[in-house]
């Protein structure tokens, strides 16, 4: 990880937090019903997530209260266009964006003495079934300020308006409540502390609720597809909803995806692609084993490429080559099935959204692709940075300088 951290590759955008910060932090924590973090110093995210404070408490959300239930914590502007480095659902980063470009000036004002604790809540207390998923529409952004500064706000101003009327500006009593007050929590006169709800619609989503689950409802017919075995077993069970269910490595599932317009590949095209290149070496860089070149050299120089293929036993080979192969014998005869020479694991990370789809849904059914063949080591970063990072302390030193080399150079 280390290496990753020199290259800027890891979390590298976080904003550190300590001082008076770090007492503001923890209010937040104990407001929303945690336990306050021991730590005098760390970093958080664009949505207030601290990867040291997940690793104190030995829980990677522990924003959550439980899985229906995320929050989120601002102290500071300048979390503004921050990354939101974790989120729980897909549509968190945009959520962030929402509320920045709607309340980003109060949220300046209110942080500079202040916190505010952030309550997503989509209608759904607990989630008892993995179904309940379909159940999210409307998210309800609610706004709520530590030390309940703005009800501080009201009670001052109804001081002042009292010390203005009659003769209670001779009043003592109310000399010491305006002072106290003051003193506590300064001027708060002109300061404009109302952030009303917000409301954000959801459409297609990624969430790591039942152990992972894609919802995708704007579509033909809604499609929700699991990571976890377990899950994807109780939700075949549900007779209630009209809908397609899948487990992310059922081999039907990418089928259906092209049924549904949502993904293509068009081997012809994609061969001549950078994103071939990559997938093409990492398959390499897979079957080698005990080289006597560093993977790096081997991956970046066509004659160690070429001479390390041939090395190889002739079904690595033929796995390495299979979309070449298959291309090449369709130039002779079109009697030849893709399924029957190209290796499936290699097809499907060939694959990409439909260039119909929107951009944000786009975004999603790269997330879906990369989970179900995450060959490609620059989208596989992209999409899921989490599962990216866990993968890559598990490769050898000398591809794992390749990989950031590969990434570096495409940022």
């Amino acid at each position: 990880m280390e290496k990753l951290k020199a290259a800027n590759l890891f979390r590298s955008e976080l904003l550190p937090v300590s001082g008076k910060l770090v007492e503001r932090y923890n209010q937040c924590l104990v407001k929303l019903g945690f336990t306050p973090t021991k730590l005098t110093q760390f970093s958080i995210d664009g949505i207030g997530w601290s990867p040291e404070i997940a690793e104190e408490k030995n829980e990677i959300h522990y924003l959550n209260n439980g899985e229906a239930n995320p929050h989120g914590i601002l102290i500071s502007p300048l979390q503004k266009g921050k990354p939101v480095y974790v989120p729980f659902h897909t549509f968190d980063r945009e959520i962030m964006q929402y509320v920045f470009r709607i309340h980003g000036q109060k949220i300046t004002d209110i942080t500079r003495d202040c916190a505010i604790c952030l309550d997503f809540d989509q209608k759904i207390d607990v989630f008892y079934e993995p179904l309940d998923l379909l159940k999210y529409k409307d998210v309800q952004i609610r706004f709520h300020l530590i030390n309940d500064l703005d009800k501080a706000q009201k009670k001052q101003l109804q001081l002042i308006e009292k010390f203005k009327k009659d003769q209670n500006f001779i009043d003592e009593g109310l000399h010491s409540k305006l002072l106290e007050s003051a003193n506590k929590y300064g001027d708060l006169r002109n300061r404009d502390l109302e952030l009303p709800d917000l409301q954000f619609t959801t459409e297609s989503f990624y969430t790591r609720a039942f152990g992972g689950v894609y919802v995708l409802r704007d579509f033909i017919m809604p499609i929700v597809v699991f990571e976890d075995l377990h899950w994807y077993k109780e939700a075949i069970k549900d007779t209630v909803y009209e809908v397609l269910i899948y487990h992310v490595f059922q081999p039907e599932l990418m089928e259906k995806l092209r049924d549904h317009v949502l993904i293509e590949c068009d081997l012809e095209k994609v061969v001549k692609t950078d994103r071939y290149d990559r997938v093409k070496k990492m398959e390499l860089a897979e079957s080698l084993t005990e080289p006597n070149h560093p993977i790096c050299d081997i991956l970046n120089d066509s004659v160690l490429f070429k001479s390390y293929l041939n090395k190889l036993d002739i079904e690595s080979r033929k796995r390495v080559m299979s979309v070449e192969r298959y291309l090449e014998k369709m130039e002779v005869s079109n009697q030849y099935k893709i399924s029957d020479i190209v290796d499936l694991k290699m097809y499907e990370a060939l694959h990409s959204p439909h260039s119909s789809l929107k951009a944000k849904h786009q975004d999603l059914i790269w997330q879906l692709l990369v989970n179900i063949s995450p060959k490609d080591v620059l989208f596989f970063y992209w999409y899921d940075k989490e599962a990216f990072y866990q993968e890559f302390n598990n490769w050898e030193d000398s591809l794992q300088d390749w990989v950031i080399q590969t990434i570096r150079n495409n940022i």
